[in-house]
């Protein structure tokens, strides 16, 4: 997390603190990006040089100032003033109130106020696609698809909120009915990584608002522009409605606003996504109040290819899923598993094609490849590539920092580990691809599924029989297991998430609606007897 030095913030009244930057010269303020004439768009998002990162109904913050970084050229963009310990208490009051209201709205008129949502965010989606690039570091073209991941969300959960609800069951019992009944958890606490700092919230947001929950946010702080101009948009469309604006709240900050949100028994269900490290920290805090949380962690995910697959869809797919935001995904392929006959021949494909990929400044149209999000990446991106070395692996593509400005780091092929190397079972956040030989399938099955994470996976064959293995209960033990495609690139309509270390949990399409909701059965006594359940009589 950057940080606005100590020595350059000072104390006001209640507490916060305000950046000094009141104080300093005219020349240090013209360096935030926002203040140059290419980046004057900022401000058509309602951004300023200071922000307030804290939205409750009104807008506000008491807590620490940071700046947010372009990680293209690591220069300030512009400052956040973080919420506090008090800000937060604020927040979740207004928010449990907020909820008294939003869940007396009958659900298709929740799915309209979404709608809305919806249709706002449409109407900046090219240029909220620009923040994402100039924060985030991603391709333009990831950075407005992110953008659109959350209005089609919105899109769907439209749809969702004229179907939501159970069944109504067959009851043993004569002038009974047995009944389903879904209602709202009440507060959704939504904490979301830098990598999909706009789509991992719109897959909860949507969801859960038009389940009738209301959602607190809490971006990553290397992000916070994103979260403010995203609540920003939500906000106008609540006040329109005449809706209380903290339905959608926001409390950027750190570790302090996250442990508060995982030990908070007002907080009904906990979203995570992020490391495994942290989900685990964050499992067990909210386990021990016997609360709900909802987990997306690491992911290890390997891409297959057998002797009969189609090597033109192998190749392109492997670059998308290895390369793409520069390894930055959950979904990214980091192990690529290749049958023995095939193996030397995919290499060269891929260093052809690894040496073609155009490299620049994230915001340019024809770029394809960006930065990673920030220095401390880059040393670990520096220090994988010396362990996968250390044991016995060979760099055939890559593996250094490029010379540019910004976190730019070569994208990396690694061959000749052995399929159980240390390195190989560690998810490292960056685009380095380690490559196997194998011999039959079900040792390459067997391999799949030895890491500890289980998110993403997919075979390359044209063996229907090991397609249906493959997908079957010997087969991927992954949350997502594909065929003919790659790793990343999920769309909205399927329940996305993972097993084991990734967490369990799931968001987005299918029935992941369920997580946000809590289920009772109800029986209902029309008649005028009064029959036991099982023929028990009790008299």
């Amino acid at each position: 997390m950057w940080r606005v030095p100590r020595q350059l913030c000072v104390r006001v009244a209640g507490g916060g603190k305000l950046s000094g930057a009141r104080h300093r010269p005219a020349a240090f303020m013209s360096t935030l990006l926002i203040n140059q004439a290419q980046y004057a768009w900022l401000k058509e998002l309602g951004l300023r040089e200071e922000n307030e990162g804290v939205y409750n109904g009104s807008w506000g913050g008491r807590g620490e100032v940071i700046t947010t970084y372009c990680p293209a050229n690591n220069e300030p963009i512009a400052r956040v003033r973080q919420a506090s310990v008090a800000d937060y208490e604020e927040t979740v009051k207004k928010a449990r109130e907020a909820w008294k209201v939003w869940a007396e709205v009958p659900a298709p008129k929740r799915g309209e106020v979404v709608r809305q949502i919806g249709d706002a965010l449409r109407e900046k989606i090219q240029i909220l696609g620009n923040l994402v690039s100039l924060e985030m570091g991603k391709i333009l073209v990831e950075g407005v698809g992110e953008v659109q991941e959350y209005v089609d969300v919105c899109d769907y959960a439209v749809g969702l909120s004229r179907m939501i609800g159970g069944p109504i069951l067959p009851s043993e019992r004569p002038g009974h009915a047995l009944i389903e009944q879904w209602n709202p958890v009440g507060l959704v606490g939504i904490i979301t990584a830098f990598n999909f700092p706009v789509a991992v919230y719109g897959w909860n947001n949507a969801i859960a608002m038009i389940c009738g929950n209301v959602c607190l946010w809490k971006g990553a702080p290397t992000t916070s522009l994103i979260s403010v101009a995203v609540t920003k948009i939500i906000a106008k469309v609540l006040e329109d409605n005449k809706l209380p604006g903290a339905i959608c709240s926001l409390t950027c900050g750190g570790a302090d606003i996250g442990t508060a949100m995982a030990k908070d028994e007002r907080v009904n269900l906990l979203s995570f996504t992020g490391s495994t490290q942290v989900g685990r920290q964050v499992a067990l805090m909210v386990q021990e109040r016997f609360g709900r949380s909802l987990l997306e962690l690491g992911g290890n995910n390997a891409i297959i290819a057998f002797e009969d697959a189609d090597l033109s869809l192998v190749v392109p797919s492997v670059l998308f899923a290895a390369v793409g935001t520069a390894g930055q995904r959950c979904t990214t392929a980091r192990r690529l598993f290749l049958h023995e006959s095939i193996h030397d021949e995919v290499v060269n494909r891929l260093k052809k094609a690894y040496a073609q990929i155009r490299v620049g400044n994230p915001w340019d149209s024809d770029v394809l490849y960006g930065p990673l999000h920030t220095k401390q990446a880059v040393s670990m991106f520096l220090a994988a590539v010396e362990d996968a070395k250390k044991e016995g692996g060979t760099v055939v593509y890559g593996g250094k920092v490029m010379d540019r400005p910004g976190n730019y780091v070569e994208p990396t092929v690694v061959t000749g580990l052995a399929h159980n190397a240390s390195i190989a079972h560690t998810e490292t956040f960056a685009p380095i691809l380690y490559v196997f030989k194998f011999k039959n399938e079900e040792e390459v099955f067997a391999w799949n599924n030895e890491v500890k994470q289980g998110l993403s996976s997919s075979i390359f064959t044209k063996d229907l029989g090991r397609i249906f293995r493959w997908l079957g209960p010997k087969g991927s033990d992954c949350g997502i297991v594909n065929v003919n495609i790659p790793t990343s690139g999920a769309e909205i309509g399927g329940a996305f998430g993972g097993e084991k270390h990734t967490g369990g949990g799931r968001e987005s399409g299918s029935d992941a609606w369920k997580q946000y909701m809590r289920r009772s059965t109800c029986t209902i006594n029309y008649s005028k007897d009064l029959p036991l359940a099982q023929g028990i009589k009790f008299q």
